[in-house]
C-alpha cells in the first residue's frame, strides 16, 4: 500500500501518536528527575565535606553504607563502615589535620539507584619534620540509594596529586 492509499483518518492518527510519543513528558521528567537527584547527591557530598570539618569520625562514617569500601591513599582498603570510621579517626587523631572537598561532577544512573560524585580535595597536616604539608588530590565516590530513600557511599576512593 502506498501513502496515497492510506485512509486519511488513519494517517492523522499515526502522525498524532508519533508526535505524542516524541513529546511525551515522561522522558523529560525522567531526565529532570535524574538531574535533580544528581544535584541532591552533589549537595550530600558537600555536606559530607562539612561533616569532615567537625573532625567527628563517627559523623563522617555515617555517610558510608554498612558494607562500604574506602580506598584511602597509601593504606589498605577499609571494608565496612566501622573500618572506614577507623581510617577517619586516625586522620583526626592528628590535631593539625584538616580536609575539605568540592564536588565537581555528580551523576545518577537511569535506574536512579546508583550515582557517583567526583571532585578535588585539599588537606593539610604537619609532616614528620613538623612542617606544614598542603596536600591536594581528587576523589571518586559511588553512591547507592538505600531502602529508606537515603544515599550512602559504597565505594570511596581518593588520592593525592603528587606531581
Amino acid at each position: 500500500m502506498n501513502p496515497s492509499q492510506v485512509p486519511k483518518s488513519l494517517f492523522v492518527v499515526a502522525v498524532a501518536l508519533a508526535v505524542a510519543a516524541a513529546l511525551a513528558p515522561t522522558s523529560v521528567q525522567a531526565k529532570d528527575d535524574l538531574g535533580a537527584k544528581a544535584k541532591a547527591l552533589a549537595q550530600l557530598d558537600d555536606d559530607w565535606s562539612a561533616a569532615a570539618a567537625t573532625r567527628d569520625a563517627a559523623r563522617v562514617a555515617s555517610y558510608y553504607a554498612e558494607d562500604a569500601i574506602a580506598y584511602p591513599p597509601n593504606e589498605p582498603v577499609a571494608v565496612g563502615r566501622a573500618a572506614a570510621q577507623k581510617v577517619w579517626a586516625a586522620y583526626f587523631a592528628d590535631p593539625t589535620f584538616s580536609i575539605s572537598w568540592k564536588t565537581l561532577h555528580a551523576e545518577v544512573s537511569e535506574s536512579g539507584e546508583l550515582g557517583f560524585t567526583a571532585g578535588t580535595y585539599d588537606a593539610s597536616y604537619n609532616g614528620p619534620d613538623g612542617n606544614k604539608v598542603d596536600e591536594r588530590g581528587k576523589y571518586l565516590c559511588t553512591w547507592k540509594l538505600q531502602k529508606d530513600g537515603s544515599w550512602k557511599a559504597i565505594h570511596d576512593m581518593w588520592n593525592t596529586d603528587a606531581r
